[in-house]
Order: structure tokens, then sequence, then C-alpha cells
């Protein structure tokens, strides 16, 4: 497993058969909340080499990018992609009133966030309502409650398998399909390289919000306990994967220029949307420039 080595030109350039047993190049979008928006300017500079996957695999927020992008994975994709965290920003989807979260927990009772503007915000962006009608074949993933166990969404309708992979526990409710419960899919599998793996990619190029690339230390404060937890589940499988020595498959893991500490107050700052721009314009510049020394490369 290299995260080196160039991709050849049969394998991502250009689009191959979307039959998923003969995937060959995989986008692999990790979890990470506000801080997806990082993978918007990686998906722009993806496009604007020439790269096309034949797969996408995500989880969380990196569902919902990635099940946006597979139903049109070109500028239009992004384009789509500004405008719904345009919306989300400008509309403050995110950031109801603590009055209004106290009633939507009086509600859900296990929840402060009502996905409803979510769902919205996907039906009128999906033009598609199956996973399988997609332009590119796409998968995303939840954490089943009855099962304790992950649990791969391959078809059937979009909607439910994206707000089922970003049901943050406490601050979306589970999502109930076919009588299954299902929290956020970072809870089991964060970054789902070996996924895109298992279904045959051998060019993987990994959109991550930035945190596997920092240190870890013990929490000093009581908010950093659950950061240092969920760190921790995140990136020991990642590592795991990533550190394997696999002949023939390349892990390309871009560079998201996000390089807030996990112990900045901010990172609970969920929804705080102010920073996007900064988010996007730096994962762009950084992978436009780790593209262009992959390219470079003899």
């Amino acid at each position: 497993m290299n995260e080196t080595d160039r991709p050849g030109t049969d394998q991502c350039d250009e689009a191959a058969p979307t039959n998923q047993s003969h995937n060959r190049c995989a986008f692999v979008l990790g979890g990470g909340g506000r801080w997806g928006a990082v993978e918007i300017g990686m998906l722009r500079a993806l496009v604007e080499a020439g790269i096309r996957p034949d797969l996408i695999c995500g989880t969380s927020i990196g569902a919902f990018n990635g099940a946006v992008f597979a139903s049109a994975a070109d500028s239009d994709g992004i384009a789509t992609l500004e405008r719904l965290w345009g919306s989300v920003a400008a509309d403050n989807l995110l950031g109801a009133r603590p009055l209004d979260r106290a009633r939507t927990f009086l509600k859900l009772r296990v929840a402060v966030q009502d996905p409803g503007p979510l769902r919205t915000l996907l039906e009128d962006a999906l033009p598609v309502n199956r996973i399988e009608d997609l332009a590119v074949p796409f998968q995303c993933v939840a954490a089943s409650i009855e099962r304790a166990a992950e649990h791969w969404f391959e078809e059937g309708p979009i909607i439910d398998a994206v707000l089922a992979s970003a049901a943050v526990p406490a601050l979306f409710p589970p999502v109930e399909i076919s009588g299954e419960h299902f929290y956020d899919g970072g809870l089991v599998n964060s970054v789902p390289v070996d996924r895109a793996i298992e279904l045959g990619a051998t060019e993987i190029f990994v959109l991550q919000v930035g945190r596997v690339e920092q240190p870890l230390r013990p929490p000093k404060r009581m908010h950093e306990t659950a950061l240092v937890s969920f760190e921790i589940a995140r990136r020991h499988r990642f590592g795991r994967v990533r550190d394997r020595t696999l002949d023939g498959i390349n892990i390309h893991v871009l560079p998201s220029a996000n390089d807030m500490a996990f112990d900045d107050p901010r990172q609970i700052k969920w929804s705080d949307m102010s920073e996007t721009d900064a988010l996007v314009a730096g994962a762009y510049e950084a992978s436009v420039a780790y593209l262009a020394a992959l390219d470079a490369q003899p």
C-alpha cells in the first residue's frame, strides 16, 4: 500500500465500467461534521485534475457530500455542493436557538436537532431517489443499534441512508429503516478505506477532514474527553488499513489544510458555519499542489 505512487492514466483519469466488482478508482469521504467542507475543495481539485471515481464510499458528512457528488461527478456536482453548504450557512439550518433546541428535545427526547431541514435540502438537490440510480456507484455506512454493527447501504432510498449515516448521537435522533435503527457511521467506520478495498479499488483517494494527522494527548478539560475518545475510534481503524502493505493498492490521503488541533474549543462549535469558505479554499489549494506533485512523479 503506497500513499505516493502516481495513479495510472487508465485507472482514474477516465470513467470506468460501473460494475462494483470491477471498480478501480475510489473516492473515500470521511466523517467530520462541519469540517466536511474541506471535501468540497478536495473534490474540486480532483475534478480539475481529470480524476474521476468508479466508486464513492462515504461516512456521515462524507456520505452527504459523496451522495450529492455521485449524482454528478463533475463541476456541476461541485457547484451543487457549494450551493448546499451555502444554504446550510445562510439559513442557519444547524444553528437553532436554545429555545428551539429545547423544544426539539422535548419532542424527540433523544436529540436536539430536527433532521427535517437536511432531508428537504437533499430532496431538492438530488435528481434521483435511489442509490442504484446515481451516476457513480455509491455506498455509505451507518451503525446499527440493534446489531451493534456497521451496515452498508448499497441500494434503496438515498436520503434515508445518508441521514442514517449522519445521525450523530444526541444531535440527531436515530434513523429507522425497515424496522432497524441507525446512528452515525463514524461510530464504526469513520474513514472507510477498507470498504473501497473490499470492492476492488486499487487507486484510492482519501478525503478526510484533517485531524488524523495530529497527535493526541490525554484530555485536560471535560469537553476534550469525548473528542479524544472519538479520535481514538476514528484513527484506529483507518491507521490499521493505511499501514498494511497490500501489493497493487495505492492510497492517496489528500491534505485538508485544516490544522486546527483536536483540543481547539472551536471543535465543539458544530453549528458554526462561518469558516466554510476558508475551509474549502484551503483544502482546494493544498490538494491542487498535492496532485501536481503526484503527477510530476516518474
